[in-house]
């Protein structure tokens, strides 16, 4: 069996980055592959022990696949060890940068009636240089009604690596014991 499968899913690259500085921390003491959702048909999962599930907010939701893919393997999951993270604009702020507070988060787990052992949220990426001209204008709209950042001339980019490594660092504990 291998150690560890990393499933993302990720709109514009921000999460499958912060999915691919989780591999690169675990795959120091461990069998690690990470993975796009869009390619997942390709990979038997039942070869793994332990599973890595990022997934992106875009307009205020998390990925169909994702959460198809969680509640087609179940089971699995709940014989496996499984971690969680998302990646959203909301997390920015304090009292939102929490699973238990992250209102996606909270969505996404009732949602799919998944309990992983392990879960977090990171802020994420405003890139609006490389966002579609209807992307860019309705973020920067959503980010007006937030208080967030309105230039659309550059990034802003909110991810705390610190915490992300702490995740990976703390799953790698999990996965130990």
């Amino acid at each position: 069996m291998k150690d560890i499968l990393i499933v993302y899913s990720s709109k514009d690259g921000h999460t499958k980055k912060i999915s691919n500085h989780i591999g690169s921390i675990l795959v120091k003491e461990k069998d690690v592959d990470v993975i796009s959702i869009d390619n997942i048909s390709d990979v038997d999962i039942t070869s793994y022990n332990n599973f890595i599930i990022g997934a992106s907010v875009r307009y205020g939701r998390h990925s169909k696949k994702i959460i198809n893919f969680i509640r087609n393997n179940s089971k699995l999951f709940g014989e496996q060890y499984t971690s969680f993270f998302s990646v959203n604009a909301t997390a920015r702020k304090t009292g939102k940068n929490t699973p238990e507070k992250n209102p996606y988060v909270v969505k996404f787990l009732e949602a799919t009636s998944w309990k992983p052992r392990r879960s977090q949220v990171f802020a994420g990426k405003i890139d609006y240089p490389n966002y579609r001209f209807y992307d860019k204008f309705i973020i920067r709209f959503i980010m007006f009604l937030t208080s967030g950042p309105t230039n659309i001339d550059t990034s802003h980019e909110f991810t705390n690596w610190d915490r992300v490594n702490d995740f990976a660092m703390n799953i790698m504990k999990d996965i130990e014991d």
